[in-house]
C-alpha cells in the first residue's frame, strides 16, 4: 500500500472551518476504489494544524488519486486557505491495513 501522512497548516481564519472546506475533497477521495482510508485529525498543540493520514491500495491507485478531477480541484482551492505549503511523508508498505500496537495491548474485558 501507499501510506501518506501530510500536515496542513490552515490560516487562522479558516482553522475552525477546515472540515467544511475539505468536505467534498474528502468524500470524493474516500469514494475512490483504491482508497483504503483518508482521515483528518487536528493537532493538540496547534489548532490551525491538521494531519491527514491516507492510504491507497497500490501505486496505481495513488496515481489515479492525483490524476482525479477532485484532486486537481483541491490543488486550486485549498492553497488559498493555507498558511504554508503542506509537509508530507510518503512511503510504500508491504501490508494492506493497520496492525495492532502490541506494546499497548488492551486485555479482554468482561
Amino acid at each position: 500500500m501507499i501510506f501518506i501522512t501530510a500536515k496542513f497548516r490552515a490560516l487562522p481564519e479558516y482553522a475552525e472551518r477546515w472540515a467544511e472546506i475539505t468536505a467534498e475533497f474528502t468524500a470524493a477521495t474516500r469514494a475512490e476504489p483504491g482508497c483504503l482510508w483518508f482521515d483528518w485529525s487536528r493537532s493538540l498543540d496547534d489548532p490551525a494544524e491538521y494531519v491527514l493520514v491516507e492510504a491507497f491500495r497500490d501505486g496505481e491507485a495513488g496515481a489515479a488519486h492525483v490524476q482525479s478531477a477532485h484532486f486537481k480541484q483541491a490543488q486550486q482551492t485549498l492553497p488559498r486557505h493555507l498558511a504554508e505549503t503542506p509537509r508530507i511523508v510518503n512511503t510504500t508498505l508491504d501490508q494492506d491495513g493497520w496492525s495492532e500496537l502490541g506494546e499497548m495491548a488492551v486485555p479482554e474485558r468482561d
